[in-house]
């Protein structure tokens, strides 16, 4: 236990070490592990035939989506998420069988996974294992440089502290791939506590 407080110390240190000037260029001392991680296990949920089945349910939905719609449910998302009840947009989102899949690998991974998003083609959520905080991740780098990188693209984000969980995580995003086109449809994100690593 007390390893684990001097590991977890010296990992806060160095993350508040980078929330200068260096966290916003990616700096993350555990990027190598990050990426074998994600092109095993993370690729192995990317490539499950029930993520991409929803993904492509999805884009059947919202491949017409405008801006404007897009922003509108985005706000719903938000609302509905700062008051605490959930709304019909999230328990919708909640409710899917992929949202309680990703929540079972979050509550199996014994600590790995903080969050699992999987979005659209538009950005949109698809399913979480838990709720974000908004719908719309398409203006983020999570999407942007992982769907629209093309299908080999992996993109992983800065080490951020998260004061409330007193942990220390990164982001680690991949697209997901249609099988028969072997282009994006989508894009699956994991919150990975690196000290769990």
């Amino acid at each position: 236990m007390l390893t684990r407080v001097f590991r977890l110390m010296a990992v806060s240190l160095l993350a508040a070490a980078l929330a200068g000037p260096a966290q916003g260029t990616g700096l993350n001392v555990f990027e190598s592990d990050l990426a074998v991680l994600a092109r095993t296990r993370l690729a192995e949920v990317a490539r499950s035939p029930r993520v991409i089945a929803a993904v492509r349910e999805q884009n059947r939905q919202t491949a017409q989506y405008t801006q404007e719609q897009i922003t509108e449910l985005d706000e719903q998302w938000i609302r509905e998420a700062e008051s605490g009840s959930h709304g019909l947009l999230i328990a919708g989102v909640l409710d899917h069988e992929v949202s309680r899949y990703l929540a079972r690998l979050q509550d199996d991974s014994q600590g790995l996974f903080t969050e699992i998003i999987l979005m659209d083609a538009v950005g949109l959520n698809v399913a979480v294992s838990r709720v974000t905080t908004d719908y719309w991740q398409g203006d983020e780098d999570k999407w942007q440089k992982t769907f629209l990188a093309g299908p080999h693209s992996l993109h992983i984000g800065p080490l951020e502290e998260d004061l409330s969980t007193h942990t220390v995580q990164s982001q680690v995003s991949l697209p997901v791939v249609d099988p028969q086109t072997g282009e994006p449809i989508g894009a699956l994100t994991f919150g990975i506590d690196v000290e769990e690593l």
